[in-house]
């Protein structure tokens, strides 16, 4: 009987977190290792919404490619110096967009000029009863990582197992 009521209790859990989240998880390009020459980021980026909160996933091989946030001039020349952030770390590398704006992005080391490159404009968190998932959307739901949450998660996934 104790372990169906922690049971009971971690879906509940589960469930209000699952509910309460606001953020998607957006793979570059559409795909697993998308980042390359071979996708239209463009087109790509025209079918998606993006909201603060959210989160960019890009896949790719980072001996061949990078991923650098810039201004829109240096999007629109693509120019891979002094750029604002250099999102690349290790080939599958995430970046959050935490304020509504237009962000810019371009793969360096000649890539952009072959269409390596998306610009979106990311807009303020719809409210609760909007739904934050458009039509077509192939946005992933992400659990938040805060340490309240990891803290609930982990003891009651402990409990189940007592």
């Amino acid at each position: 009987m104790g372990k169906t009521l922690w049971a009971l209790m971690y879906v509940t859990v589960m469930i209000l977190i699952i509910v309460e989240v606001e953020s998607s998880l957006h793979r570059v390009g559409g795909g697993r290792y998308t980042w390359n020459s071979d996708v239209n980021f463009s087109d790509w980026a025209n079918h998606q919404r993006f909201y603060s909160g959210d989160w960019l996933y890009f896949g790719f091989n980072r001996t061949r490619h990078n991923i650098l946030q810039v201004n829109k001039s240096s999007y629109e020349q693509c120019v891979d110096n002094d750029y604002i952030f250099n999102i690349t770390r290790g080939g599958r590398d995430v970046f959050q967009l935490l304020e509504p704006k237009p962000y810019y992005f371009i793969c360096g080391r000649g890539y952009c000029h072959k269409g390596m490159k998306f610009a979106i404009n990311v807009l303020p968190q719809p409210p609760p009863s909007a739904p934050s998932n458009p039509l077509g959307s192939t946005a992933t739901p992400l659990i938040p990582s805060n340490a309240i949450t990891a803290a609930i998660l982990t003891f009651t996934f402990k409990a189940l197992l007592l």
